[in-house]
């Protein structure tokens, strides 16, 4: 199953990781272990920020996602199923608005 992470880095401790030079070393380790399928850095809510797409089995692998996030960064992470459109296909919506009508 797909799912959509969305990671707000706060200022600090990210501000003083950027000046010691352990940020960029501590994302490309981060990044080489969860090895998302696409992950994409921008600013979210005035902080650091990225979303990322990764692949999961079940709720049991979110902590293995999370926890690099929380404990090296105090990031807030967000998660979300995200669905292809053979996926949505495979909702039977025309079914479901039947029933629910």
């Amino acid at each position: 199953m797909k799912m959509l992470v969305k990671i707000i880095c706060p200022i600090e401790p990210f501000n003083s990781m950027v000046k010691d030079g352990s940020a960029g070393k501590v994302l490309g380790r981060i990044i080489d272990e969860i090895k998302p399928e696409s992950i994409h850095f921008t600013e979210i809510e005035g902080c650091r920020g990225a979303i990322m797409v990764v692949e999961v089995g079940g709720a049991g692998d979110i902590p293995a996602i999370a926890e690099p996030w929380f404990l090296n960064f105090e990031a807030i992470c967000e998660f979300r199923i995200a669905m292809t459109p053979d996926d949505l296909m495979k909702a039977d919506l025309e079914n479901l608005g039947k029933k629910w009508s």
